[in-house]
């Protein structure tokens, strides 16, 4: 008679019937996303919401398609939607140390900076050129005889007067000079020496008559020429202002519209008076006198474009690989000037937050929050809707000369993309999280098997094969990629949402394709994928199965033994998890200490596991303790275990464990058993099922299967199942068995092979049954215990 426990083989895995579905030939424009309603709508509204605070969360496992749903959501909306304005530094011609931000429209950027290398060109081409015409010469010539003029004037009057004194007056460019006259003759140094001393007196006196006359006259010369460099700097300024007029009144006309730029362009004429004159005005010509005159007004009027927005390709959209403080807001670079570092607003470049603006930026939280200064400057940016751009070191005493730029207004929705762990640390620690990020994405780990969300994954599957120039796919390698995704999710009713496993297993598969020379993969493919993935990662679960056929680690899998059970576990490592199964021991002997959890009082046992030890009092109190003080002393241990361990899934296995030292009843070691109870018998689900299954299949497939092996589970894990070929082989060869139980006495009864027993109305069990043994033994101890206390008082 077949036992109603005993999985039929097709209960072991997901038995799939894709008939009736669609198997595209051609790639079609198909999201790689499957479900996740919750997380699109959340998506849709956050998007959509133009107020401030609604940025957006995205929350889910890596490679469940997070990026793949944003990416496309976005790139959607951000085709309907204007290019956001360009922006653009230039220099404070007041304070250079605090450049000026300019906004533009969008595409205008680079047609600006083009007009103002123009200008730059029609500059050099205009100066010193405008000096040289005859009208500008002729007007400086002009005023400089007027000063020649009045200076001659000065001098007649002082000639003259000499003249009335015999004496000669004679000029050397600025210098003057006075000799006598004798016989309508000027005298020389010889001769003026044969003079009478009385003469000679004379002269002196004379001249001396003269020099103060000669000051006097000339005592306005000072002012002569200080109003002959106003008259010629205002010529040169006139000058300027009339070569530069057209070419200012084009540029005005061409932005006309844009205040930002006929403000700058103001500037520039007003700084330009003073650049022309030190710089553009000399006409005397050296090596390469052009090429640094271009350089001179490339770097004082040349604006450097942060972003530049392409009018066709709508709002931007940028994901930040690399979010440090300066990919992030932006950086100042520096040069060094013979040892000493310099920069001007030419060397202000832009960071991710200037390159979103107007459009969307997509973080990674788990990396914006390992850069120091990131999260708090995010933060700030957000609230003030500004971007700015600093040293963040500043704070921290780095002493660094740099410039301080004019802020630039922020309007960009952001979106981390982050684990539940992050977000709910975020939400906990910082009371600025919600207000700024209201809008929550939270993406399934599984989603359900529906036969819409089938035919989406078909198409995928199929989609990605093309687009990764792979072999085609079978209906059998899709087969074969729906159990490997369940199996994922560990549930035959869902596929696990890391849509992106499935696609590498893909990859992988067609390798082997290919090494096989054949036309298309199929599921040996797949399975070959599979289990070289396995290998690849097992190597530590072949060490640890080794260990248990050579007899290291100590698991039996024949005979019966009291007080001993083997337990099943799941070792996570890295990226890969096996199962293994593991020896756990009761022993059981008067007193009144309770269970003890040698797990827990080494510090070993993880909080979950040392609930599941304590729900065994309450589970023996209500079960067996009803007519009697519950006094026990027992000890349970997870043998050759020397790692922490948590979870309740041994409890089960524990309990059965216990009874059966309790009850001096011995256990069939052949079978290995994992679940999770409550404190009324009830046995609960567990994870890992698969692997903890195929785990204690390996070591009794190394023994050699007798028909006598086989796993106890819970029945809630019955839609979990996904074993593997060579498990369920074995199961239709009928030299192994899995067994689904919900109750503990079904566990006990397949352990043992006895009765367990049910209460009557009475509340007794049936005679020895393994639950009246328990009582007794008991009843045994706790008789014990009253005499000791008797004996004592």
């Amino acid at each position: 008679m077949t036992n109603p426990l005993k999985l039929p083989i097709e209960a072991l895995k997901l038995n799939i019937d894709l008939t009736g579905f669609e198997f595209p030939p051609a790639p079609r424009s198909q999201n790689t996303l499957l479900g996740q309603d919750r997380a699109r709508s959340a998506l849709a509204f956050g998007v959509a919401m133009p107020n401030p605070g609604y940025n957006i969360f995205v929350m889910g496992e890596s490679g469940s398609g997070r990026v793949s749903l944003i990416t496309n959501h976005l790139s959607e909306i951000a085709q309907t939607l204007p290019a956001p304005s360009s922006y653009a530094y230039v220099d404070n011609f007041d304070n250079p140390r605090e450049p000026i931000a300019i906004e533009l429209p969008a595409e205008q950027g680079q047609a600006f900076c083009k007009s103002i290398e123009k200008m730059c060109d029609d500059l050099l081409a205009t100066f010193p050129a405008a000096f040289e015409s005859p009208a500008y010469q002729q007007k400086k010539s002009a005023l400089e005889r007027q000063l020649t003029q009045a200076y001659n004037n000065a001098v007649d009057l002082v000639d003259k007067k000499a003249q009335t004194l015999n004496i000669a007056l004679f000029r050397d460019n600025d210098s003057i000079t006075f000799a006598p006259i004798r016989g309508h003759k000027t005298l020389n140094e010889e001769q003026f020496t044969q003079l009478p001393q009385s003469e000679r007196e004379l002269f002196h006196q004379q001249v001396e008559q003269l020099e103060e006359y000669l000051s006097d006259v000339l005592l306005e010369l000072p002012q002569w020429r200080r109003t002959l460099v106003e008259k010629t700097k205002q010529l040169n300024n006139d000058t300027i202002h009339t070569a530069i007029e057209p070419l200012f009144a084009e540029l005005n006309h061409v932005y006309q519209n844009i205040d930002d730029v006929i403000s700058y362009l103001a500037e520039v004429r007003k700084n330009l008076d003073n650049t022309v004159a030190d710089y553009l005005s000399s006409t005397r010509l050296e090596p390469r006198d052009t090429s640094n005159k271009r350089a001179l007004l490339t770097e004082q009027y040349m604006p450097n474009i942060l972003v530049d927005n392409k009018q066709e390709n709508g709002a931007p959209i940028v994901f930040e690989p690399h979010p440090t403080y300066q990919n992030l807001f932006g950086r100042i670079e520096y040069v060094s000037d013979q040892g000493t570092l310099v920069t001007s607003y030419r060397k202000i470049c832009a960071g991710s937050l200037h390159k979103a603006n107007g459009g969307y930026l997509i973080l990674d939280a788990e990396k914006l929050l390992i850069y120091p200064f990131v999260w708090e400057g995010l933060k700030r940016a957000l609230q003030s809707a500004t971007i700015e751009i600093e040293l963040p070191y500043s704070e921290l005493g780095v002493n660094t000369i740099t410039l301080k730029p004019e802020v630039i207004p922020l309007n960009v929705k952001v979106i981390l993309i982050g684990s539940c762990d992050t977000y709910y640390l975020l939400e906990e620690l910082d009371s600025e999280f919600n207000e700024m990020f209201k809008i929550l994405a939270d993406f399934d780990n599984t989603i359900p098997r529906t036969h819409e969300t089938t035919q989406g994954f078909i198409a995928v599957m199929i989609k990605q094969a093309t687009d990764s120039g792979a072999k085609p796919l079978t209906q059998e390698a899709i087969v074969g990629l729906i159990e490997h995704s369940c199996r994922l999710s560990e549930n035959q009713l869902q596929f696990s949402a890391r849509i992106n496993d499935s696609l590498e297993i893909i990859a992988e598969a067609n390798l082997f394709c290919q090494q096989a020379h054949d036309n298309a993969i199929d599921k040996k493919h797949i399975d070959l994928a599979l289990t070289a993935r396995e290998y690849r990662n097992g190597r530590l679960s072949q060490v640890i199965l080794d260990e248990m056929l050579d007899g290291t680690v100590l698991i039996d899998t024949d005979g019966a033994a009291i007080g001993k059970i083997n337990g099943l576990t799941v070792l996570e490592i890295g990226g890969s998890s096996f199962g293994a199964p593991a020896r756990i021991t009761t022993t059981v002997y008067p007193g009144s200490r309770g269970i003890i959890d040698i797990e827990r009082e080494a510090e070993l046992g993880q909080s979950i596991h040392s609930k599941g030890v304590l729900i065994l009092t309450g589970y023996l109190g209500h079960f067996y303790a009803q007519q009697f003080p519950l006094a026990i002393s027992a000890s349970i241990a997870i043998e050759q275990s020397y790692s922490y361990i948590d979870g309740d899934s041994a409890s089960l296995a524990e309990l059965c464990c216990l009874i059966s030292a309790l009850t001096r009843t011995p256990i069939q070691q052949g079978f290995a058993v994992t679940g999770s109870i409550n404190q009324y018998g009830e046995v609960q689900a567990i994870g890992g099922v698969n692997e903890k299954i195929e785990g204690f299949f390996r070591l009794c497939q190394a023994r050699g299967l007798n028909g006598q092996h086989a796993v106890i589970i819970p029945a809630a894990n019955k839609r979990n199942l996904m074993l593997k070929p060579d498990v369920i082989d074995a199961v239709a060869r009928g030299v192994f068995a899995v067994y689904v139980v919900s109750s503990v006495n079904e566990t006990l009864e397949l352990l043992t092979g006895q009765t367990a027993g049910t209460m009557d109305e009475t509340g007794n069990y049936p005679e020895n049954s393994i639950n009246f043994k328990a009582i007794l033994r008991l009843k045994e101890i706790a008789d014990l215990d009253i005499d000791e206390e008797e004996e004592k008082g």
